[in-house]
Order: structure tokens, then C-alpha cells, then sequence
């Protein structure tokens, strides 16, 4: 295949989720940073917004081709390099790891975003501890629907014994709320599949502190 190049931010979930992707496939990728923060956030240069306008992270170029967007990344993956699969063959099963996916994507991702937490504290002057407020209360809603359709799906992984897209949304999921002290202690289904997970080498190299950027005092 073709040189894979990844725009990423090593804490950024949604690009969590394409570097399990990337190292569940075996794929070779060239590692590109773009620091969220500095310099009042990279991902607002010129010659970013040109690759992605919408401003955010994860990037992939391929082939020519440019795509942003977490769900529609990893499905093109899924596309272009079929083996080992993300979502499996029957229908109705990969609806449902989509529709679990999409819980996770479109309610519970956003009250953890940077844009949307910078947007409390400057507008609504909200303190760290508020800020951690409002993710778990979200959070929580989110993790409590995740576990009871997992009661009905598990094995080892969020459906069956074969890794799927569920858990490379799942478990950067729950890296956030961990990261913002969201007690997930009534969810013992979830940490159990996360612990799992954590315990596989494609899931370790992809994890936040693994990365080239990941500051020094977060390194494992």
C-alpha cells in the first residue's frame, strides 16, 4: 500500500481510534503531529485548514486523497486494506457495532472536545471542576447505554471474540473520562473489555502516552 500519512494529536480520541486502526491492520503510516494547544492550537494554521477546513483531528492522506473524520477514516481502511476486518460480514451485526459506534461519536465525544470545553471556560467562565461536572454527567448517560447493549454482545471484545470498530471507539472513550475523573466503577463490563484491550500490542502502540508527540512526563 501506498504511503499512509496521519495528521494526529497523540490525547485526542478520535485519533486514538485510527492509530489502533492503523496498528490492528499492520499498516505503515508516517506519523504527522499537530499540537492542539500551542500557539493557540495548530490545527488553525493555513496549511492545516487547507487539509482539513473543519479544523480538527484526525487527518489521513492517501493515495492523493485527503479525509478527516474518525468513522469515515477507519471504514476507508476497512476498504482498502479488508484484512484483518473491522466490521464483520453479517448485516445486522455491523449495524449494530455502527449504531454503537455513533453512540459513542455523536452524544458522548462531544462533551469531552476541546473546542466545546474552551468554549465553557471562556464564554460561561466555567473552572476546572465544572468542566469535569458537565463531562460526567454526559459521560455517564453515555457508558451506562454502552454497558447494558454490551451485556447482550460481549465476549472478549464489545461483540463476540473478534475485535471490531466498537472497541476502537470504546476504549479512547474511556481513556477521556478517566483523564477528566469520571467514575466508571458501576460499569464493570466496560473496564473489563478495557482492560483487555489495553493488554494487546496494536492497542498499546496506538495508546496516548506511546506517541512521538506525548510530552515527556506522560511517556510509558
Amino acid at each position: 500500500m501506498s504511503e499512509l500519512v496521519l495528521y494526529n494529536y497523540f490525547r485526542s480520541s478520535t485519533s486514538y481510534r485510527v492509530r489502533i486502526a492503523l496498528h490492528f491492520k499492520n499498516l505503515d503510516f508516517k506519523y504527522e503531529p499537530v499540537h492542539l494547544i500551542n500557539n493557540g492550537g495548530e490545527q488553525h494554521k493555513t496549511e492545516y485548514t487547507n487539509l482539513n477546513p473543519m479544523a480538527e483531528v484526525p487527518t489521513l492522506v492517501h493515495d492523493g486523497m485527503t479525509l478527516a473524520q474518525s468513522m469515515a477514516i477507519i471504514e476507508y481502511l476497512d476498504e482498502v486494506s479488508p484484512r484483518p476486518s473491522l466490521f464483520p460480514a453479517d448485516s445486522q451485526k455491523r449495524a449494530r457495532i455502527r449504531q454503537f459506534c455513533e453512540n459513542i461519536n455523536s452524544f458522548m465525544h462531544p462533551v469531552c472536545n476541546l473546542k466545546i470545553l474552551q468554549y465553557l471556560e471562556t464564554k460561561h467562565a466555567y473552572t476546572q471542576a465544572q468542566k469535569e461536572e458537565w463531562i460526567s454527567i454526559w459521560s455517564k448517560k453515555g457508558f451506562e447505554a454502552c454497558e447494558n447493549i454490551l451485556k447482550k454482545t460481549h465476549g472478549q471484545f464489545c461483540f463476540g471474540d473478534e475485535v471490531s470498530a466498537a472497541d476502537l471507539f470504546l476504549i479512547p472513550q474511556i481513556f477521556s473520562a478517566q483523564r477528566f475523573k469520571v467514575d466508571l466503577s458501576p460499569y464493570p463490563l466496560l473496564l473489563k473489555i478495557n482492560a483487555h484491550c489495553l493488554s494487546l500490542d496494536f492497542f498499546k502502540k496506538a495508546h496516548p502516552f506511546c506517541q512521538p508527540d506525548t510530552p515527556a512526563a506522560d511517556k510509558i
